[in-house]
C-alpha cells in the first residue's frame, strides 16, 4: 500500500490506472454477484447450480483470454477503450456497433441498479427497515457513487482498494467458516446436486445434453457479470499487457471464490426459498455467528455499492467513445479532476429511472440483465471470429485458438437464445432499448459518422477510367494492393495501382498520380468491389484499344491461418471466365535488399 504508483500514475499528462487497479474495479463488480447469483441460479435449475456455477467459471476464464486478444487487436488499430462497442464497430460496422452499445449499456445500467437494490437489502437485513425507507436509500447510493466519480479516478482507485482489502479479509473468513461447517448433510446436498447435474448428460441424447448444458450455463452466467469491464476501461491503462494481467488476477480471485461460496451457501441446509435477497448474510450468521453475519451484510452493501461505481466508470468510458466518434464534444468536457462529470450525472439519472420503473425488484432486474450480458459476449466472440479469419495473426502477438473461439461463440449464442426464450420480460426491455439505440444511432451516423470525410477523399471508378484513357501505351497494367502498403507503387507510364480501404479503419493518403484508393461500400465484399470495377472498365474501354493486365499479389499466409484468403483466391480464379478479355496474373516479387 505504501508503494508509489501501485494504483495510478501520470502518463503524458493523464492519470492512468495500473493492472491491479483495473482488476480491483472489475473484481468489485464480479464479487457482488455472490450476493444474488447463487439464489437466481437455484431459482431456475435447483441444486445442480452448485456444479454449474463452477463450470460457468471455467467458461468465463476461457472467454477472458478472448478479451485479452481483442484488447491487443484494438491497440494495433489505434483504438483505446470502448470494449465491445469499439471492436464491433471495427469489424462489423456502425449497425452492429449500435447493437453492441445497447447491449452493454443495458448491462451497465442494470449492474448499477441490481447492485443498488441488493446492497440495501443485504445491508439492512438486520435492521428491520420498512420497504419505503429502503426504496429511498437506493437513490442515496446512486448519489454517493456519482459524487465519488466526479472527484476523479485517482481518489476512486484508492477508495476501491481499501474496500478490496476489507472484502479479502471477510471473505477469507467466510470460506474457512463454510469449509468447517461442511457436514454429512451438506455433503449429501452436494451429492444430490451432482446427481442432478449428471442426469443432464446420462440419457445418451447429445442434443438434449447440449440443451441441458446451455440451460445450466444460462442460469449461472449472472455470477460472473462484470468481466467485460476490464476491456471496456482500456483507455485508462497503458497497453493490452495490463488487460492480460487484470484477467489473470480475476481468474485467481473471483474465479475461485464465487464457486466456493455458492457451493457452501447452497449446501448449508438453509431454507433457500425464504432468503432470496439475503442468502449470503444468513449463511454467514450460520457458520460464524450473528455478528459475523452483520459484518458480511455490511460488506455486501459496500461491495455492491462499489459495483455501481464500476458500472459508472465503465459506462462513462463507453459513452465517451461514442461521443468522440460522433463529435458530441460538449458531453465529454472534463472537470479539474479529469472526470466526465456530465456523463456521470446522466448515468445517475438513467439508474434512478430504471429503479422507479422496476420498483427496485431484484428478480425483474436480474431477468433483464442476463439478456444484455450474454448478447454483448456473443457480439464480442462473433466479431473476433470474423476478424481472425479475415486478418489472421500477423499483426498480433497474443492469439488464441480459432476453433476454441468458434466453440465459445456457439455456446454463448445458444445461451442467448435460451435466455431470450426463458426470460421474455428482459428480452422485451433489451429489444426496446436496442431498437431505439439503433434507430437513433443510424440517424446520427448519417451526418456525424467519422468515416464520412474519409469517404469524401476516395477516388472513384471514373477517375481510374480517365487515367487508363490517358495512358498512351496500348498495354496497361493494373496492380491491386492492400491499403497503406509501403513501397507498392512505381511511376510507370503504363501502370496504375488500386487499393480498396475501409473508412472505419484506414485513412487514404494520395502519394502518386497513378495510385488510386477506393472506399469499400457497406454490404459489398472485396471481390464484389473488384468485379464492379472490372465491369465498368470492360464497358467503358473497348478491348481493341487497350490490352489490360490485372496483377494480384501471391498469398503467403496459410489457408488455415487466413481462411478468407483461400475464399478470395478461389473467387479471383473465377474472374477469367467472367472477364475473358483481360489478362490475369497472380505473382510474387522478391523483396528489395536494404541499402
Amino acid at each position: 500500500m505504501k508503494k508509489k504508483n501501485f494504483l495510478s500514475y501520470i502518463h503524458n499528462g493523464k492519470w492512468l490506472l495500473t493492472w491491479l487497479a483495473v482488476g480491483i474495479f472489475t473484481l468489485m463488480d464480479e464479487l457482488t454477484s455472490i450476493y444474488y447469483a447463487p439464489f437466481e441460479a437455484f431459482r431456475f435449475i435447483g441444486l445442480k447450480a452448485i456444479i454449474y456455477i463452477g463450470l460457468t467459471s471455467i467458461l468465463i476464464r476461457f472467454l477472458s483470454t478472448r478479451m485479452v486478444e481483442i484488447g491487443e487487436i484494438l491497440e494495433v488499430n489505434n483504438i483505446r477503450g470502448g470494449g465491445v462497442y469499439s471492436f464491433s464497430y471495427l469489424v462489423l460496422g456502425p449497425t452492429f456497433s449500435f447493437l453492441a452499445i445497447a447491449s452493454i449499456l443495458v448491462d451497465y445500467i442494470l449492474t448499477a441498479t441490481i447492485s443498488t437494490v441488493s446492497a440495501i437489502e443485504n445491508g439492512t437485513y438486520f435492521l428491520g427497515m420498512s420497504e419505503e425507507i429502503k426504496f429511498f436509500l437506493k437513490f442515496g447510493v446512486i448519489g454517493f457513487i456519482t459524487i465519488l466519480n466526479i472527484i476523479g479516478v485517482k481518489e476512486n482507485a484508492k477508495f476501491t482498494f481499501l474496500i478490496f482489502v476489507f472484502a479479502s479479509f471477510v471473505l477469507s473468513n467466510l470460506i474457512v467458516g463454510g469449509s468447517l461447517n461442511l457436514n454429512s448433510n451438506s455433503l449429501a446436498i452436494i451429492g444430490n446436486g451432482f446427481n442432478e447435474f449428471s442426469s443432464d448428460f446420462s440419457h445418451g441424447n447429445i442434443l438434449l445434453s447440449y440443451e441441458n448444458l446451455i440451460i445450466g450455463i444460462g442460469s449461472c452466467i449472472l455470477a460472473y457479470s462484470g468481466i467485460e469491464s476490464v476491456l471496456q476501461t482500456a483507455s485508462l491503462i497503458k497497453n493490452w499487457h495490463d488487460i492480460r494481467k487484470s484477467y489473470l488476477f480475476l481468474a485467481f480471485t473471483v474465479g475461485i471464490i464465487t464457486p466456493l461460496i455458492a457451493l457452501f451457501a447452497l449446501s448449508s441446509g438453509i431454507d433457500l426459498s425464504k432468503h432470496e435477497t439475503d442468502l449470503i448474510p444468513t449463511f454467514s450468521s450460520l457458520v460464524n455467528g450473528k455478528y459475523f453475519g452483520i459484518v458480511v451484510g455490511i460488506l455486501a452493501s459496500i461491495t455492491l455499492i462499489m459495483a455501481v461505481n464500476t458500472a459508472m466508470v465503465a459506462s462513462a468510458e463507453l459513452i465517451e467513445k461514442v461521443a468522440e466518434r460522433y463529435n458530441f464534444h460538449w458531453l465529454i468536457v472534463a472537470n479539474k479532476k479529469q472526470s466526465l462529470y456530465k456523463i456521470h450525472i446522466l448515468n445517475a439519472l438513467l439508474y434512478s429511472t430504471i429503479l422507479i420503473i422496476t420498483s427496485g425488484s431484484q428478480a425483474v432486474l436480474a431477468e433483464m440483465y442476463a439478456v444484455g450480458l450474454v448478447a454483448s459476449f456473443t457480439i464480442n466472440t462473433g466479431s473476433l471470429l470474423k476478424y481472425r479469419y479475415s486478418k489472421g495473426t500477423k499483426e498480433i502477438t497474443y492469439h488464441t485458438s480459432r476453433l476454441g473461439t468458434l466453440f465459445l461463440f456457439f455456446v454463448l449464442f445458444s445461451t442467448l437464445i435460451y435466455i431470450m426464450i426463458a426470460r421474455p420480460y428482459g428480452t422485451m426491455l433489451w429489444f426496446i432499448i436496442t431498437s431505439f439505440v439503433i434507430l437513433a444511432g443510424l440517424k446520427i451516423a448519417k451526418s456525424r459518422a467519422p468515416e464520412i470525410p474519409k469517404r469524401r477523399a476516395t477516388n472513384t471508378v471514373m477517375d481510374i477510367i480517365f487515367k487508363l484513357m490517358e495512358i498512351e501505351s496500348k498495354e496497361v497494367h493494373i496492380f491491386f494492393r492492400r491499403p497503406l502498403e509501403k513501397d507498392i507503387t512505381q511511376e510507370n507510364n503504363n501502370s496504375i495501382y488500386i487499393s480498396f480501404y475501409s473508412p472505419r479503419v484506414d485513412s487514404p493518403t494520395q502519394t502518386q498520380s497513378n495510385y488510386f484508393q477506393i472506399a469499400m461500400v457497406d454490404r459489398l465484399t472485396l471481390i464484389q468491389m473488384i468485379s464492379g470495377l472490372l465491369e465498368t472498365i470492360q464497358y467503358e474501354i473497348p478491348k481493341d484499344e487497350k490490352e489490360i493486365h490485372l496483377h494480384f499479389g501471391w498469398p503467403l499466409s496459410s489457408w488455415f491461418d487466413r481462411l478468407s484468403i483461400g475464399i478470395m483466391i478461389h473467387n479471383i480464379m473465377r474472374l477469367p471466365n467472367k472477364f475473358p478479355d483481360f489478362n490475369f496474373h497472380i505473382e510474387y516479387f522478391k523483396k528489395k535488399s536494404a541499402v
